[in-house]
């Protein structure tokens, strides 16, 4: 069902020495993130590792495209936290494997292609939406608690944080005009490390988060009633997870697409979505998506390959196996910074040089789906509302456009020209046209120029042809497709309107 593909996508020459730095960035980014959303489901914190570990590695291999970073990301987690608190763990990993389940379904039936309806506006409001996301997440890093308290630093403590915050993103900033031979990302992580493993300086670290030590993966059996009560728990959960994982891996896989110039497949990306949740549910993981933070440091770290994706998975797991204590003493200022730079690279900037140009709609579209992305953190319903927004705008202004051209010929019948697309908005307008009780009494209505679109229009045309039909009036109508006069010959009494025999040619079937 899945097939691997080689690290060669795209037919471009790998650069190893890029993928492997690249996935090395990758990963020092990831573990932290990673092991927070855990601890804030109130998850053991190696679940959040072993997602990272699971998620990057199938997404990687069987993905699809290079370059997209999967892992235990915090969209997914939070849809699971009310389970958590009502049900308990076991529940969640039920939950997370039917999640799977459903992006196989998705993958199979080659439903990613649907992700084509996600307008440029959405688009703009989820990625920079995101982007202030990951940058408040890091201004979390400037707190600290302090007697059950969560308090913001002061004094010396913020000082040394901030410092090292700036001594970061000033390196990332400045470290590729002097060499491109290493990730910026990574190489600032480096410096400020050993800065402050020299200089004894007292600060933050990973291991103020959590223990990032332990073994393989286990497998585990979800201990849950296998019963349809069950079922019904953890079904609303594996939906909505799935549905989540999904909007943000298909958008994140667009702008990859967008950044690199090449084509990617949602639906492998469902189908290897899907399987490596399923693993999760069985091997301790909290399941997960692509995340954007992750896959923009991997792809402005230069990678193009699968390559980097399957390092930073391995590096996730050999940091659990070998290097826990070497992890555990990064300063969490250097990889803040990092990700601070992430959030001010993800942030569509031109947006606000288009601004002006796009239509008012588009831009409070675009600005909604930011404010709920913020917001609620939520971003399939984000992007859910701005896709139901832009349709609904979209058939007002299209409803607009339905008119008609008015005549009456030399034999005094009066033609009705019908311009622009019939469909259920513009269904009240259409009836507007016309003047049934003052028309002759035999009427074309001509549909050369426009399109019946649903049921919604052929109800229209039914209503129309009967009020004409109550005052013993003819109405033709003409260049109707051959779809449109089956139904209309189904119809009661319309079977008694003369519908003129056009060339046939297909329209509502299109």
């Amino acid at each position: 069902m899945l097939k691997a593909i080689n690290l060669f996508d795209f037919n471009q020459k790998v650069n190893y020495k890029t993928e492997v730095l690249a996935g090395l960035t990758v990963a020092m980014t990831m573990i932290p993130e990673s092991l927070s959303f855990a601890i804030l489901a109130d998850f053991p914190p190696l679940m959040g590792l072993y997602a990272a570990f699971i998620m990057g590695l199938v997404t990687a291999i069987f993905g699809g495209r290079p370059g997209l970073i999967s892992g235990g990301a915090g969209a997914t987690v939070v849809v699971l936290i009310a389970l958590m608190k009502s049900h308990g763990l076991e529940y969640v990993f039920a939950a997370v494997a039917l999640a799977g389940v459903f992006q196989i379904i998705v993958g199979l039936f080659k439903l990613g292609k649907f992700i084509r309806l996600v307008p440029q506006p959405v688009m703009f409001g989820f990625v920079n939406g995101l982007a202030v996301i990951i940058f408040m997440a890091q201004i979390e890093q400037f707190k600290t608690v302090i007697d059950g308290q969560t308090v913001w630093l002061s004094g010396t403590p913020l000082y040394i944080m901030a410092g090292l915050v700036a001594l970061t993103i000033a390196i990332v900033l400045l470290f590729p005009k002097i060499s491109k031979a290493v990730p910026a990302s990574l190489m600032a992580i480096i410096v400020v490390g050993i800065l402050v493993f020299v200089l004894n300086i007292e600060t933050k670290t990973v291991k103020d988060i959590a223990s990032v030590s332990g073994g393989l993966p286990p497998f585990h059996v979800p201990n849950i009633p296998f019963t349809f009560e069950t079922f019904q728990i953890i079904f609303p959960y594996g939906l909505i997870m799935a549905g989540v994982g999904l909007t943000e891996g298909l958008l994140t896989l667009n702008v990859v697409d967008e950044l690199t110039q090449t084509k990617g497949n949602g639906n492998r990306e469902s189908l290897a979505q899907g399987v490596a949740n399923i693993l999760n549910g069985f091997f301790f993981g909290m399941g997960g998506c692509p995340m954007i933070a992750q896959t923009l440091v991997n792809i402005s770290a230069g990678s193009r390959a699968r390559l980097s994706g399957i390092i930073a998975a391995l590096t996730i797991l050999s940091v659990i196996l070998f290097a826990s204590p070497l992890i555990e003493n990064l300063p969490m200022a250097a990889l803040t910074g990092v990700m601070i730079m992430v959030a001010i690279g993800t942030f569509e900037w031109m947006s606000f040089k288009i601004i002006n140009k796009m239509p008012k709609q588009d831009i409070i579209v675009g600005i909604l789906v930011a404010g709920i992305t913020i917001w609620l953190h939520n971003l399939a319903l984000a992007v859910l509302v701005g896709v139901i927004i832009s349709a609904l705008v979209f058939a007002w202004e299209s409803a607009k456009r339905i008119r008609a051209r008015k005549y009456i010929d030399d034999k005094g019948v009066k033609y009705y020209e019908i311009y622009g697309p019939l469909f259920f908005a513009s269904t009240t307008a259409f009836t507007e046209k016309f003047d049934i009780s003052n028309d002759p009494n035999e009427v074309v209505i001509d549909f050369a120029e426009s399109r019946i679109a649903d049921m919604s229009a052929i109800e229209a045309v039914n209503k129309i042809t009967e009020r004409y039909a109550q005052l013993n009036k003819t109405v033709r109508l003409k260049h109707l497709s051959e779809d449109c006069r089956k139904l209309l010959a189904k119809a009661d009494k319309v079977i008694e309107v003369n519908i003129w025999e056009d060339p046939t040619y297909r329209v509502a079937g299109d």
